[in-house]
């Protein structure tokens, strides 16, 4: 038999995992500072036990230096949110996709001038080849890429040869 204590428990776990969240979903990306973890994708999952949270997060590659920091942050948004102890917990498996990025993460990126992922990560079959990247700043196809890589790893540096102007591109993976 199931009482309206044990409902009303249930309604409070569920609202302060809810809540843990929002909190976690709104600690921002080091690297992009335009991008929660959210939007991202790198937050992946967040319970709450008691007094106690436990957050999963992924790192866009196994060596991004950013981790650390966005554990500490995580840690610190929650623990100044009344979160008693928190344990952030990296993950590996599954490996992080840009599928992972949300439509207003990847909007994000190209207001701030990055070239957000485009097309999906290959899963199986012939691996896509992308012909141009489009300038976040003119929107022309006329871009070239300089380096593979750019402030991060995870970035191609490019070159919009009608605007002249440099950009990151988000690489799809």
């Amino acid at each position: 038999m199931v009482t309206l204590a044990d409902l009303q428990n249930r309604d409070a776990v569920a609202d302060a995992a809810a809540r843990a969240w929002r909190i976690a979903a709104a600690v921002p990306d080091p690297e992009v500072p335009v991008l929660t973890i959210e939007d991202l994708g790198v937050l992946r999952d967040v319970s709450v036990d008691g007094d106690r949270v436990a957050v999963t997060i992924t790192p866009t590659y196994s060596g991004c230096p950013a981790m650390d920091t966005i554990a500490d942050d995580v840690v610190l948004a929650l623990t100044d949110a009344g979160f008693g102890e928190v344990d952030v917990k990296l993950t590996l498996a599954p490996a992080w996709t840009t599928d992972w990025m949300s439509d207003a993460g990847k909007a994000k990126l190209s207001e701030y001038g990055i070239a957000p992922p485009t097309g999906r990560a290959p899963v199986a079959g012939p691996i896509r080849l992308q012909l141009a990247v489009k300038c976040p700043r003119c929107g022309s196809l006329d871009t070239r890429e300089v380096a593979r890589f750019a402030s991060t790893s995870c970035k191609a540096l490019y070159e919009c040869r009608a605007c002249l102007e440099p950009f990151d591109h988000f690489k799809v993976h």
